[in-house]
């Protein structure tokens, strides 16, 4: 796919902010719920580049091939933890927003896994990575990993 324009060239003292934000956002949680989180908000939203992404990160940190392909399915896949379960159904709960039924029984199950601090950074990282399935889909384009690696990096600066 090619990019429509470069949000970073567009807009780059907004972008500086957000991309500053995201790491320490994500870095909040311990990385494999992180990007599990972050792989199956993009697979909801559909986001290839960010899909991509997220799953080569997760592999870079430990995640097996098996975890990664049956998030589709978590629900019915016995090898995620019950807080990683938990964890799941809050990033559907708040990737979906239409169904508040849904948000209150993804709610309930988080309780007794998260506290009140982990309950905010895992929003947090959720509401991000939608946010960046939103840029990366309306911006176009098919990141690379090291190349969005090294624009966080530089962003962030020394």
């Amino acid at each position: 796919m090619k990019a429509r324009f470069d949000p970073v060239a567009a807009a780059p003292e907004l972008m500086k902010a957000w991309i500053g934000a995201a790491p320490p956002i994500a870095a909040s949680l311990e990385p494999a719920l992180a990007e599990l989180v972050e792989i199956r908000a993009s697979q909801i939203n559909g986001c290839a580049s960010c899909i991509h992404m997220h799953s080569q990160f997760a592999r870079e940190n430990g995640e097996t091939e098996q975890r990664i392909y049956l998030l589709p399915a978590w629900r019915e896949a016995p090898c995620y933890t019950r807080r990683e379960r938990a964890a799941l159904a809050w990033t559907d709960a708040l990737t979906l927003l239409s169904d508040a039924s849904a948000r209150e029984r993804a709610y309930e199950a988080l309780r007794p896994h998260f506290t009140g601090e982990e309950m905010v950074k895992l929003t947090l990282t959720i509401v991000v990575i939608n946010g960046w399935n939103r840029i990366a889909m309306g911006c176009g384009g098919f990141a690379d990993p090291a190349a969005a690696r090294a624009v966080a990096t530089a962003v962030a600066g020394p």
